[in-house]
């Protein structure tokens, strides 16, 4: 095949759906899969079957790519770093993925630069968490996602399971909070970004559940904190692509930082059809120094709402009977097989009335879960 303008590595859902605009802006993906039918390899072509641990797969997938970006973050920094030196342009590079890849390093440097986070530490031992002080939430530092490596701890007894899992652990406060928000920003090489309007995300068993954007009554002043914050930790941690910041919303009015992410994100997913550039298209546009496109919402509400593994074995047969039901509501299906609790896809509605848009898209989304 040619040469690709762009290296993917990892084959799951983000990459797939940086396909279709790929293919809009006349781009060529190659994608490092975990297997031949993973739900990117389905609809990119050029894709290279292998391990983004094994330095030589790495070295297949990217032989004649200049740019290669991230479906998640969990490929070696070591690996990163020889690809670099070889000529390959990571986006985002080593030095800012760390701080997505490990926890106790994000937090060490969010507090170098006074970014607003939870009281933190690492915890090596029992005496450390009982001089860090109860209730408090233990996670692992590297490979948590969707609340897994990750206990709320009120006693030494809660904790059995985080220790027995013998990684090494950060300890947070246990946040007060109203809600949890998200903002995304996209920067490209030369420090162009493009801010994305804030978010509200509600999560259920550590699962974003559904995304409504913009965060409903957010008062103006958070939204663009939260904005601003977003934009400066991608230029402090020279991120390149999209960086999506996970924040609570304290009780008494605050913002503090969470998570980051240093790709697409879950909470970015509405804006497929809910903005005028959709996260994924100017991820590509940011990792391969491109202008950056729009990111206002096209109607005043957008909510997106996951589809995980349930009832409905069929997908695909599935399908219409949502459409038929809400012809409005898109679709979005990661060709996965079902399984409790997995990520399969996701629905969106958007319009002018909040509850309307809210009542139809948690509609479509139950059809896809029970039926």
């Amino acid at each position: 095949m040619p040469s690709p303008d762009l290296a993917v590595i990892g084959g799951g859902q983000l990459a797939r759906m940086m396909q279709p605009p790929a293919i809009a802006l006349g781009l060529r993906i190659r994608l490092l899969a975990e297997g031949p039918d993973v739900s990117a390899a389905q609809v990119v072509p050029d894709h290279v079957v292998g391990d983004h641990t094994d330095l030589a797969s790495l070295r297949a997938v990217v032989a004649d790519a200049p740019v290669v970006t991230f479906d998640h973050e969990h490929v070696p920094p070591e690996h990163l770093r020889a690809l670099d030196a070889e000529g390959h342009a990571c986006r985002p590079g080593p030095h800012a993925l760390l701080f997505a890849q490990d926890k106790a390093a994000m937090r060490e440097r969010l507090g170098e630069l006074g970014v607003p986070c939870p009281r933190n530490a690492p915890i090596a031992s029992r005496d450390d968490l009982e001089a860090f002080g109860f209730p408090a939430v233990l996670k692992t530092t590297r490979g948590g996602y969707d609340g897994k490596g990750v206990w709320v701890v009120r006693s030494q007894a809660d904790a059995d399971d985080a220790f027995a899992a013998d990684r090494p652990l950060l300890a947070e406060e246990l946040v007060d909070f109203r809600r949890e928000l998200s903002a995304l920003v996209a920067r490209s090489p030369s420090g162009e970004m493009r801010t994305y309007p804030v978010v509200e995300s509600r999560q259920v068993g550590g699962v974003c559940a559904e995304v409504v954007a913009p965060a409903p009554g957010l008062d103006p002043r958070l939204a663009d904190e939260g904005r601003a914050l977003a934009e400066r930790i991608a230029s402090e941690l020279d991120v390149t692509g999209i960086l999506a910041v996970e924040l609570f919303e304290t009780a008494d009015g605050r913002l503090l930082v969470n998570e980051l992410a240093m790709r697409p994100h879950n909470t970015g997913h509405w804006s497929i059809d809910g903005a005028e550039t959709s996260q994924f298209e100017n991820h590509l546009r940011a990792v391969l120094d491109l202008p950056l496109g729009g990111t206002r919402a096209r109607t005043p509400w957008t909510v997106m709402v996951n589809v995980l593994g349930g009832d409905v074995d069929d997908l695909e047969a599935q399908r219409a009977v949502v459409l038929a039901a809400e012809p409005d509501v898109k679709v979005h299906l990661y060709g996965k097989s079902v399984k409790a609790g997995r990520k399969v896809g996701h629905v969106t509605a958007y319009g002018d009335d909040l509850d309307d848009v809210l009542a139809r898209a948690r509609r479509a989304g139950a059809l896809l879960t029970s039926g």
